[in-house]
């Protein structure tokens, strides 16, 4: 008797099953669109907790200079613990690379929709100035992984992309380390500025930069209207 009400029990849980796969099969755009629906829902909660973690480490960049900020100041000041912050993040420096994305990938993002490297430019030192004291504390750090590196590791992969993009191949040798030499340039002078006070205005800083380009490099841009 027991045995037979066990198999009745099973069929039946068998049975939900295949109706429940053939509703799947039968609504995979309405089962995709709940699946995304929760993808983006999970992002806004991660995106919320960084925010939380770079509001912290830029009130701790107010009394501390970044490589003597730890983990521990961060999640303190915030109310979470440790092992939040790295689920999130690899160390600080990932945070404030990650924040230091949110703020500028903006401004390339005008690029990829016809705006000009000088527009772009302007955009990010906007950006720059309008979070003072994060730039000028984090651009102090001479760790490896710090924001000089990381933004010169972003402005780089941009031009590439976008050079290749328009010319549907792989920039030459020259080509490249005139590129590498203007990003690196582009980076330290950008840094100076910060650092000094940020006394020349974006657009006038957007307009060095742009002159300042090698003349191969900048002959190119103009060719493939990226200024």
């Amino acid at each position: 008797m027991q045995e037979g009400q066990s198999r009745q029990k099973m069929q039946g849980a068998q049975k939900r099953q295949n109706k429940i796969q053939k509703e799947i099969q039968k609504r995979p755009e309405e089962v995709q669109g709940q699946i995304e629906l929760h993808r983006r829902e999970e992002s806004h909660r991660q995106d919320k907790m960084k925010y939380r973690l770079a509001d912290s480490i830029k009130e701790c960049m107010k009394s501390t200079p970044v490589d003597k900020i730890t983990v521990k100041n961060i999640v303190e000041g915030c109310g979470t613990t440790r092992q939040t912050f790295y689920r999130h993040f690899l160390d600080k420096y990932d945070l404030i690379n990650w924040y230091f994305d949110k703020l500028v990938l903006e401004s390339f993002d005008q690029m990829g929709q016809g705006a000009t490297v000088y527009e772009g430019l302007v955009k990010k030192f906007h950006f720059i100035r309008k979070e003072r004291i994060f730039f000028c504390e984090a651009f102090r750090s001479d760790d490896r992984n710090s924001l000089k590196e990381h933004d010169f590791d972003l402005i780089l992969q941009f031009y590439l992309d976008k050079m290749m993009e328009k010319t549907k191949q792989i920039p030459d040798e020259e080509m490249r380390f005139q590129l590498e030499m203007y990003c690196r340039g582009s980076v330290y002078m950008t840094v100076k500025w910060v650092l000094n006070g940020m006394k020349a205005t974006p657009e006038e800083m957007a307009r060095s930069l742009v002159e300042a380009m090698p003349e191969k490099l900048g002959k190119e841009f103009r060719r493939l209207k990226l200024v």
